[in-house]
């Protein structure tokens, strides 16, 4: 059996592709290495006075001065003249602090009662003498909000049921007035609960002074209604009576 010599074999030459040859070129000389390519940057805007478009961190780290916002002289000069203009907010509310100042003086002296200052009602200052009323009581260790807006509200609509009655029907008291009056009038009572607080329970003193606040809340009350209602001056006695009886009971709520 003949040998068979590998040299016999003719090998065909291996063909490389153009530049794919490690170790040369076609003209078989050495091929240049390629340098590594530098990485992505964007492109600097031409306008230096904006850093962060430019991605210039010194220069974005050197500005850091704001300018303070201008506005049109013609807002702030409308604002300012829409503010005078206002009306304020109590006039806005109905609540008339010079009217509530007289009613009080009218009401603190008794011998010279200007009913004139009555004749336009209101709710503000009953409600403010109301509220001292129970704050007293509170502070006396009594806690009477609720019984003393509820007396208001029924004793109010007691008197006007009783002079309407009186009147057959045809007088000219309004609930709303009623309401604004007993309120007003209750002064002297809001006044001996407020000294009550330094005067012994249950003692005389407290007795005379619970008997002449109660007087002259009626009697105030009582020349109020007979002035400003019609057909006051023929019942005046029974609305006296009426008055006497709702005061009396706001004063046994201090006695006791």
């Amino acid at each position: 059996m003949r040998k068979i010599n590998p040299r016999e074999f003719n090998v065909p030459p291996v063909v490389f592709p153009s530049g794919g040859n490690p170790a040369g070129g076609a003209g078989g000389g050495p091929q240049q290495r390629s340098l590594p390519t530098a990485p992505f940057q964007p492109p600097r805007s031409a306008n230096a006075s904006i850093p962060f478009m430019a991605f210039d961190v010194n220069s974005a780290a050197a500005s850091t001065s704001f300018s303070t916002p201008q506005f049109p002289s013609t807002i702030s000069t409308g604002g300012a003249a829409g503010f005078e203009d206002d009306s304020p907010l109590l006039e806005e509310l109905g609540i008339n602090t010079k009217q509530i100042y007289q009613k009080t003086i009218s009401i603190l002296i008794p011998f010279r009662i200007n009913a004139h200052l009555h004749e336009d009602a209101d709710l503000s200052g009953p409600f403010l003498f109301l509220m001292a009323f129970g704050i007293f009581q509170l502070l006396s260790g009594k806690l009477h909000f609720g019984i003393i807006l509820g007396w208001v509200t029924v004793a109010s609509l007691f008197l006007y049921i009783v002079f309407n009655m009186l009147a057959d029907w045809n007088g000219n008291l309004d609930s709303y007035r009623c309401l604004s009056l007993i309120g007003y009038c209750i002064l002297p009572i809001v006044i001996l609960s407020a000294v009550s607080l330094f005067v012994p329970q249950g003692g005389m003193v407290i007795m005379v002074l619970a008997g002449m606040s109660v007087i002259w809340s009626t009697r105030i009350c009582t020349l109020l209604l007979v002035e400003l209602a019609s057909f006051g001056d023929e019942h005046r006695g029974l609305i006296g009576y009426a008055c006497f009886l709702i005061y009396m009971i706001f004063s046994l709520l201090v006695i006791f």
